[in-house]
């Protein structure tokens, strides 16, 4: 009796060491030291808000100060006390939470002792867990347990009557829960805030969608406890796609219970456990999608949970752990449920701390930000920054709108040019267009050609209008729209929601004034009969008009010839004679010679009628009779309006390329003119705000001791709130970010 009772007292000694360390070295001590840390921080935020409240209060009581702090913002900072101290309970009662589910005789119940070292939940063949089951820690050591809407304490011992199917109470059924309270000393794992949570068989009931809502949406871990002398069923793998469905990824892990039968036939251990990690790899990575490919294989256990169980209640018994009869292989077992353990505690406490702080923590955050944003801002500093701010940019965008300003000009300058050059390409299809009476009397002519400068005028206008308009409108109305983004933001608001009636969007139009009447006034038109074979057209077209005219002038001066060029005439050297006053010379020199004498004519033509004869010379003649008299007939109204028309395209031609360049500067002033007067409009808008703001600076200048006390009170709340940002960020650091 000495002797067992030395054995009992060494093992609790034991297992109370064992248990000491497993707690400090345990990875659910991870989430206890955040729950800690993070309560901590609220506290604090809870603290700092409530003075932060009290100074808006007093602020918005002083007349003087309203300028500061208004009532909706103490409103709005009490309901941030409300939140803190909401989020602050929540915190208080949140703890980690793994789900066993599995089919009926799985050993889920079995599972969970085994972790508990103890026969804590009724287990057995058959169907025994009929409702749901949660064990968590408290720290009495008397064991109880709770049902549902009832807070009486019941005696442990009446778990088997309200949870065994066998004995189970008529009042209960599968959607219950029932509270199973053990003490801490006895279970290292239930002394860091874990909640397990037993389930009836999945396959008992279709409840299922319930279930998933009741109790396992705040569930951190999911455990698949599989029977591995089967394989996975149906409905354990419909569960899970449910959970899936409620859930992002899940964190599940599959035991593959009672591998202890696998001893019985060794040959076929090693093929069979590959059957079962392919089906479970498959069900995680492929069916779920829960997990890659790689990790997979780390969520797979094949355990003994009965012989865990057994071998602990042994070993705290004092007896050996290996006692009694257990199969071959109990010890790599033993060691894979360890395992399962050990990855099971770090997922569940890097899980549950992720869901259960990282939006408290962000929610924390924003509070921090938001709170000083209503209270310790200086007015009077703020304004002069955006003062300072207003002037800065508004001489800086001067300086990028005078240059887009001068860029679009340039495009609107070419494309008005360019498009005008094209115009006078096609001045003659403009021209035939043009239709009116006709009629070589000087009366009828003036009125033609004065309606004929009005249709080249409406008509370039157009065509211009028609190839610039849309694209200089465009460049305009985008570059009005850049002035107004650049200058808004230095504009008060209520005068940014009014902008459009500064400048309103209307199109803009080019004004192409060619002014044709007074640039072609003094057109002179030549609708007299010229015969082609004539000796004016003749010449004419050897020498060119100038020539001709020349040539024809010194004719008409009694036909007399050109004098010789004087040797060492200046401005050209000695013996050298353009070609046009060379043919000019051998023409005059022809008529002088024709016209000094009839004798040569008389003598020549004898010569020529002796050669070819008098019926040759007759034939000509005629032709050339008929040729001028054909002329003559043909040369109607039609054709003198058609040549009018060929003489002021050449004319309105040559004066149309004169004022391209004054045309295209034209236009380009215009919009110049357009988007400065916009601008001015806006700059306008903006010196308004700098003497607005001068003038509440000069007022606010009054207030500055009574700022200043407030400013130093402000300053101490910063300070706090600088510090609660430190100890977030280093609490997102060292819990919420992946640990290496």
């Amino acid at each position: 009796s000495w002797l067992i009772l030395v054995r009992c007292t060494l093992a609790f000694l034991k297992q109370t060491h064992s248990a000491s360390e497993f707690n400090d070295r345990s990875p659910l001590k991870h989430f206890v030291l955040a729950k800690k840390k993070i309560c901590e921080v609220f506290e604090q935020l809870l603290s700092y808000v409530e003075e932060g409240s009290k100074f808006v209060n007093d602020t918005c009581r002083n007349e003087s100060l309203e300028q500061i702090a208004k009532r909706t913002q103490l409103t709005e900072i009490e309901a941030y006390t409300n939140k803190l101290e909401v989020i602050k309970e929540v915190l208080a009662r949140r703890h980690m939470k793994v789900a066993f589910f599995g089919r009926t005789s799985n050993g889920k119940s079995t599972v969970i002792n085994a972790m508990l070292r103890d026969r804590v939940l009724p287990s057995g063949i058959g169907h025994t867990t009929n409702c749901f089951l949660s064990v968590e820690g408290t720290d009495d050591d008397k064991a109880f347990l709770k049902t549902d809407g009832s807070e009486e304490e019941k005696s442990i011992k009446t778990v088997n009557q309200l949870a065994h199917a066998l004995h189970m109470d008529e009042s209960l059924d599968a959607g219950c829960l029932v509270k199973v309270f053990w003490p801490k000393t006895k279970c290292a794992l239930l002394r860091d805030d874990l909640v397990l949570m037993d389930s009836p068989g999945t396959d008992v009931t279709t409840e299922l969608d319930s279930w998933i809502d009741k109790f396992c949406l705040d569930a951190d871990v999911f455990v698949l406890v599989a029977n591995s002398e089967s394989t996975l069923m149906n409905t354990e793998k419909h569960f899970f796609h449910k959970v899936n469905e409620r859930l992002s990824k899940p964190n599940i892990f599959i035991l593959n219970n009672r591998w202890d039968a696998s001893a019985s036939e060794p040959e076929y251990m090693e093929d069979v456990r590959k059957q079962h990690t392919d089906r479970c790899v498959h069900f995680l990575v492929e069916e779920l999608k829960v997990v890659e490919h790689e990790q997979a294989s780390n969520r797979i256990f094949f355990v003994s949970a009965k012989e865990v169980l057994n071998s602990r209640m042994q070993r705290a018994q004092g007896m050996p752990e290996t006692g009694g009869a257990l199969a071959d292989g109990f010890q790599e077992r033993l060691k894979e449920f360890q395992n399962f353990e050990r990855t099971f505690e770090e997922c569940i406490s890097q899980s549950a701390v992720k869901t259960k702080f990282e939006q408290h923590t962000i929610r924390a955050k924003q509070i921090i930000e938001n709170v000083p944003l209503y209270m310790f801002n200086s007015r009077r500093d703020s304004l002069m920054d955006h003062l300072e701010f207003v002037r800065n940019q508004l001489n800086f965008l001067i300086q990028d709108i005078k240059k887009k300003i001068k860029i679009v000009t340039k495009e609107v300058e070419n494309q008005v040019s360019n498009a005008m050059a094209e115009e006078i390409c096609r001045l003659s299809v403009l021209i035939d267009e043009f239709c009116s009476d006709f009629h070589p009397s000087p009366h009828v002519l003036k009125r033609y050609k004065s309606e004929l400068l009005s249709h080249v005028e409406k008509g370039m206008g157009k065509n211009l209008a028609f190839r610039c308009s849309d694209a200089v409108n465009a460049s305009v109305q985008a570059s009005q729209k850049d002035m107004i983004e650049c200058l808004q933001p230095l504009l008060p608001p209520a005068v940014q929601s009014q902008i459009h009636m500064l400048i309103p969007n209307k199109q803009f139009n080019l004004s192409y004034d060619l002014n044709c009447a007074v640039l072609c006034a003094d057109f002179q038109e030549n609708i007299e009969f010229q015969f082609s074979l004539g000796w004016t057209a003749l010449v004419s077209r050897f020498l060119g008009p100038a020539n001709a005219k020349r040539a024809l002038a010194l004719v008409d001066q009694n036909l007399k010839a050109l004098p010789p060029q004087a040797p060492g005439t200046p401005g050209q050297p000695q013996g050298v004679m353009t070609q046009e006053e060379f043919m000019v010379s051998m023409a005059t020199n022809f008529a002088s010679i024709t016209s000094r004498t009839s004798m040569g004519v008389v003598i020549i033509g004898g010569v020529v009628w002796r050669t070819i004869g008098w019926r040759v010379i007759a034939l000509s003649v005629s032709l050339y009779g008929l040729l001028y008299l054909y002329e003559k007939l043909t040369w109607t109204t039609k054709a003198k309006e058609r040549a009018l028309k060929k003489q002021f395209v050449d004319y309105a031609t040559e004066k149309l390329h004169m004022i391209i360049s004054f045309t295209s500067s034209n236009c380009s002033h215009q919009v110049q003119q357009e988007m400065a007067t916009n601008f001015a409009r806006l700059c306008q808008q903006v010196d308004v705000t700098q003497l607005e703001l001068e003038r509440d600076i000069s007022r606010l200048t009054t207030k500055i001791q009574q700022l200043e006390a407030v400013q130093s009170c402000s300053k101490a709340l910063r300070y706090k709130a600088t510090d609660l940002e430190t100890q977030l960020e280093s609490f997102t650091s060292q819990y919420l970010q992946p640990q290496l």
